[in-house]
Formats: structure tokens, sequence, C-alpha cells
């Protein structure tokens, strides 16, 4: 992987595929081998493939239908009657199928295990069922199993195939058999049962339809019937003879009146008005005459000229002749009985014009009469009309739907029988076939090639993302954010705890030897002098790491002390043969009868075991007696390394972290999550400990990374050979 941060190159994707390189090429192997082998196993099948042309035929000839060239529906349709199980079975009763069918494909069929397995078990099903109707307990099966027929039928329709010749309007029909002569003889038979199918469907619905449009035909005519009676009884009843006639005048009519009626109506308002304005005058007779009506009448105009003659009579005579003249008296009588008679007349106007206006009032109310008489005989005659209408409506529509279903009939009976649901022409038959459909051989050869790498490639990769443990220690440092400072190897047999001494010259030494190197160089002033060793957990290999890290150091001419910390399950005393009597457990409790330093393997090293077991180990290592022992023995060695217990279980390392100068955390190869390792190292942060770093234990370096892995062989192999050379000369020696 990457390191966060940098992006992923080509090299990482290669390393991991180097790294799971077994994997793929075993899930390769088994891709390839499982599908050869299938392949080879299968049975050859061959397919035959007729070619021909389906069209929808005309819907209506007679009414100059055209056949649609496409339609998705109609296709589809025909492509699944093709398949359909009437059609197979109609194959079998062609080629007579019940009877050789097994001479065609009889042995080519070998059941599958499934099928047997099924077989049994419906066997088993059979027999049960007939014990427990023979004791009453369950009553027979009804379900009648398949014919044989249908049996057939059901496994050709399997086989059959339909799809459309692309950029084409051909169909292939294709039919696929391990037996070649038996898949062109059902293919072809299949394109005539098609035709005798649809040609047989074709003229059920044509008898249904008649029987159909027959039966409502005459239904119909009993409409037509009961409507044409229903409308005679209503005229009759009605008198309704001339009632479309009378429909057509009253509308007339009613205009007619209504405009005499507005006529009438407007000329009495207007005498109504005159009226009422001269009955107001009627005494007044020089207010009367500047009414228009009555100063325009002829008489009343005579009477005023004479009127005025008579006056100017008077005016000359006055010139002459006294008031008492005779003259005068009999010129003054006139003009007053001129008076006299245009008051008279004025009266008469007056009265004229109010008989005008009763004649125009009782014109206006009959002819208001008339108009309501007309209108309530309107209304009945659209009423009786309107009833009619329905009638007749109904009728007309009992008439048109029998004259339909009358001329469909007729059309029917001339087209229907002839007419096919489909235009069907087979343009190619098919020949027997010489080359097996399946299987493919190449293309399963290429399939399980690719399907295998990039399977296994694929596989690898799922591995490497779903792995998030502790196995490469650029990736560590970047993860973690801390020093890897030396990384041991695996071993495929069990490492031992002091392999520096027991395998002096082995790989596994020089790993130690350069833990040792990073810890000298890890500051200026060399390496720290009080180192605590702890882990995640148990099993990790802190104790081996602690015991030879102590060794390869006293090989250095330093003066080295090893502490067994672990106050709870120690084994430093065990690894070197030494007493537990008396250990750090005794000189912190205060009970310490002697010295506790042990001897170890190497004049330079020495061991505090742990002790006695005691039942607060926390307790004591918080003791000021701890830090005391740490003073006093500084001055004696140049380095302690202690043993510590795992972090994640008690919280003793950290107790012992505040005593030492740095603090190494030992990881297992592949086992530690980096989740862990993070929670480790917080609760050492926590505590303010001082890391110096991390060690990587039991790393399996053929898996994790090729040129390591190159360099360690070639180096195990010199050490070999050294090992070999050694014991050659010292037994020569010896001789």
């Amino acid at each position: 992987m990457a390191i966060s941060g940098e992006g992923i190159h080509l090299r990482d994707h290669l390393k991991i595929i180097r790294k799971h390189r077994r994997t793929i090429v075993f899930f390769f192997l088994a891709t390839f081998v499982l599908a050869m082998l299938g392949t080879f196993a299968q049975t050859p099948e061959y397919k035959a493939t007729t070619r021909a042309i389906i069209e929808k035929a005309a819907s209506d000839p007679l009414a100059g239908g055209t056949s649609k060239y496409f339609d998705p529906e109609f296709n589809e349709t025909q492509y699944q009657l093709f398949m359909s199980h009437a059609v197979a079975l109609r194959v079998v009763d062609m080629l007579s199928l019940e009877e050789t069918y097994d001479t065609y494909v009889g042995r080519y069929e070998k059941p599958t295990l499934s099928e047997t397995a099924f077989k049994w078990f419906r066997k088993q099903q059979r027999r049960i069922e007939r014990m427990l109707s023979n004791t009453g307990i369950v009553k027979p099966s009804e379900k009648t199993e398949m014919s044989r027929a249908d049996r057939i039928a059901t496994k050709l329709q399997k086989e059959i195939e339909v799809e459309p010749v692309a950029n084409s309007r051909l169909v292939a029909i294709s039919f696929l058999s391990p037996n070649p002569e038996f898949a062109s003889l059902v293919v072809n038979s299949v394109a005539k049962a098609y035709q005798e199918e649809t040609l047989d469907m074709k003229m059920e619905f044509t008898r249904r339809t008649m029987a159909w449009m027959t039966k409502k035909a005459e239904e119909e005519e009993g409409k037509l019937q009961e409507s044409e009676k229903r409308i005679a009884e209503f005229m009759r009843a009605n008198d309704l003879v001339t009632l479309e006639n009378k429909v057509a005048v009253l509308p007339q009519q009613l205009s007619e009146v209504g405009t005499d009626m507005v006529r009438a109506q407007t000329k009495r308002e207007e005498l109504e008005a005159l009226y009422q304005k001269v009955r107001k005058v009627a005494r007044n007779t020089s207010a009367a005459e500047t009414i228009p009506a009555i100063a325009s009448d002829p008489a009343l105009r005579t009477l005023q000229t004479q009127i005025l003659e008579a006056e100017q009579n008077i005016m000359q005579l006055s010139g002459k002749y006294g008031q008492r003249h005779p003259a005068m008296i009999k010129a003054k009588g006139d003009l007053n009985v001129l008076k006299e008679k245009k008051a008279q007349e004025i009266g008469r106007v007056i009265e004229s014009i109010k008989n005008e206006y009763e004649l125009a009032r009782s014109a206006e109310n009959s002819l208001m009469a008339h108009m309501q008489r007309n209108k309530t005989e309107a209304q009945r005659t659209n009423e009786k009309f309107i009833q009619y209408q329905a009638l007749n409506r109904e009728l007309e529509t009992n008439r048109q739907v029998y004259d339909a279903l009358i001329t469909k009939i007729k059309e029917q009976s001339l087209t229907g029988e002839n007419q096919p649901v489909a235009n069907f022409w087979i343009v190619e038959e098919a020949g027997v076939p010489t080359i097996p459909e399946t299987p493919r051989k190449m293309v399963n050869a290429l399939l399980g090639i690719f399907v295998g790498l990039f399977g296994g490639v694929g596989l690898a990769f799922l591995s490497e993302y779903l792995d998030n443990t502790v196995k490469d220690p650029e990736e560590t440092e970047a993860m973690l954010g801390a020093p890897v400072l030396g990384v041991i190897s695996l071993r495929e047999d069990r490492q031992p705890l002091d392999v520096v001494i027991k395998e002096p010259r082995s790989a596994f030494t020089e790993n130690y030897k350069a833990l040792r190197t990073s810890l000298l160089l890890s500051s200026a002033d060399g390496a720290p002098g009080r180192i605590l060793i702890t882990s995640p957990g148990t099993g990790e290999g802190k104790t081996t790491t602690a015991v030879n890290l102590a060794l390869v150091l006293a090989q250095s001419e330093k003066r080295v002390l090893l502490i067994d910390g672990d106050l709870r399950k120690p084994r430093l005393h065990k690894i070197f043969d030494i007493g537990n009597k008396k250990g750090l457990s005794t000189y912190l409790s205060g009970s310490s009868g002697g010295d506790i330093l042990g001897k170890g393997p190497l004049s330079k090293l020495a061991v505090i075991p742990s002790g006695p077991v005691p039942p607060n180990p926390s307790e004591l290592l918080t003791s000021s007696r701890m830090e005391t022992l740490l003073n006093t023995l500084s001055e004696e060695f140049d380095i302690i390394i202690c043993d510590s217990p795992p972090l994640l279980t008690v919280a003793d390392s950290r107790i012992l972290s505040r005593y030492f100068d740095a603090t190494i955390l030992v990881l297992l190869g592949g086992k530690t999550t980096y989740d862990i390792a993070r929670r480790s190292l917080k609760l050492l942060i926590d505590v303010k400990a001082r890391m110096l770093g991390l060690v990587i234990n039991a790393l399996d370096v053929k898996k994790n990374d090729y040129y390591y892995h190159q360099y360690y062989s070639s180096y195990e192999e010199e050490q070999k050979k050294a090992e070999i050379t050694d014991r050659l000369e010292r037994i020569a020696s010896q001789k």
C-alpha cells in the first residue's frame, strides 16, 4: 500500500500482486480447471435454425386495411406462440414422439444428480400417500400427473428459441438438441405446427365471433321492434301526426305575437304618459294649449284662429265705440262663445286621448293573454317533442346497431375463415447441423482464463483491503506515526527465546543485531539507559524481543541488566533457568533477604527475575522503591531492559513507563491490527511515556516484501553454507 498522502502508484499494485501471487495462481488454476472440466464433461448440442418472415395480416380486407411491418407487441406475441406448449404438443403429434422420442435422444439424456434425487423423493412421496390413503388418514391425491406427450412437449418447449434477425424482417427459429438430425426435424416441424396452430386459433375465433354476433343481432332486432312499437303508441296517444309542423310554426307565431305586444306596450306607455299629463291640465285651458297633442287638433286650431280674429275686431271697434255700444257687446259676446267652444273642444280632445289610452291598454292585455296561451302550448308541444326525440334516438340507435351487426356477420361469413392472423413464409428450412453449438471450448477456455486471472487479482486486492494488520515497516510508520526500529522475521519452526545464543549466525540473530544498531544510533549519546519493552497483548513476542535484545547488547561489550517486570506471568527465570524465590516483587515489598541479581548466559548480562507473584502487582510498581532500584542499578549498568506485561490487559506497563527513558512497543506482524496498535500508542502517550519506536515481530517476509525476501533467503543460504564449512573444519581438526 502507498504511504498516506503520496497516492497509489503502479508499483504498489505490483507489490500487492507479488505478495498474493500464490493465491492468484491457485485461484486461476482452480477456475481454469473447473471451466475445462465442465466444458469437456458437457454433452455436445447442435442447433438447427429455420428462417422465416412473419408479418401482421390485413385487419379488414373489405375496409382496405393494410398490414404493419413492424409491431413490437405483435412480433413478441408470435415469438411466444412459437415457444408455447400448444405448438410443442403439435410437434409431438406430428412426429409421433411418444413412440420415437427415445430413439432420437434417449441415449443422450443422462439424469443429473438433482433430477435423480427429485425422482427418488417423488417416488417416496407417492408411496407414503398410498400408505396414508389406505389407512384412511389422508384422501388420495386427485392431482393427475402429466402425460408422456406433455412431458416431451415441455422438454421441446425449453429448447425452442425465436429471435429476429438484425436489420431485416426475418425471424430465426432454432432448436437445440444433442442429436443434429432430431434438431433439424423438430425445428422444421415447429414452423408447420405454428401455421396450423394460428389457423385453428383463427377458425375457432371466427366461430365464436359469429355465434356471439348472431345472438347479439337477435337481441338487437328485438330491441328495434320494441322501440318502433313504443314510438308508434306515443304518437297515437298524443295525436302527434303533425308534431313536427307544430314545432316549426309555434316559434314563428310566438315571435310575431311578441313583436305586436312590444308595439302595443310601447303605444300604451306613450298614451298613458300623455293622458296623465293632459288630465292634470284639464281645467286650465291655457296650460292645455301648451301640450302638442291638444294644440295640434285641427278644430282647436280653427277656434284659436277665430278667437284671434274676434279679439282683433273688438280692438278695432273699441277705437270707434264705447263699451256699451251694441256692436261692442255683440263682438264680446261672439268672443265668449268662441272661448266656450274652445274649452269644450279641449275637453273633447282630452276625452279622446283617454279613450285611446284605454283602447291601447286593452289591446296590450289581449296580446299578453294570447302570448301566454302560445307559450303554454309551445311548452306542452316541446315536452312531447323531447319525449318523441328520445324515443326516436333510441329507435335509430337500435337500428344502427342491428344494421352494423348484420353487415359484420355478412363480412365475417365471407372473409373470416380465410383470413390468417399473420402472414408467414418459410424462407430457409433448417438443415442438419454439423458443428455443435455447445460447449464452446475456445470461448470457455478464454472465459476461464479471464475469470481466473482477474478473479484472482481481485481476490488479492480484496484480501489486501480487508487486511488491517501490521505487515510493512513503511506502511506502519505512515499509519502510526512512530518509527520502526527493527523487523524480526518469521520462522517456520518455533523461534527459540534465546536465538542469539543458540543460533549466533542465523538471519534471525542478524535481525536483533539490526535492532541493536537502531538503538545505539537512536540519539547522539547512544542507546537510552533504561528501556521498557511491552506489547498490546499476549503472545506478540515482547519477552523474546527483550531477551534477545539484551543478549546482542551484552555481546557488544555493554553492561546490560534484564528485569522481568511482568509480576503476573513471569518467564525470564524459566528461560535462563534461575531461581525465582526472590526478585523484583520481594525487593519492592521490602522482604528481600539478599541480592536479587541473577547471572545471565553472558558475562556482561545480569538478570533480575520477577520473584513470587504478588497479590497486588500494580501497587508494588507504584512504590518509590522501584525508582530507587533503577537509580542505583543505572550506576552499575550501561543499559537496563525491562520486560513488562501487555498494555491492553493491565496497567503495569503504563506505571513502569514513568521510570524508563524509552519505551519500545512490540507488534506481531500479520496479527496485530492498526486499531489495536493506535490504542496502545495512545495509552502510552496519555501517561507521557517516552516512545522510542516500534518492533515488528514474526513478520512473514516471504509475503510482504519481495526484495527483502530475496536478500533474506540469500543471506540465510550463505549462513547455512558458513555453518557447514565450520562443522567440516572442526571435524577435520579433531581428526
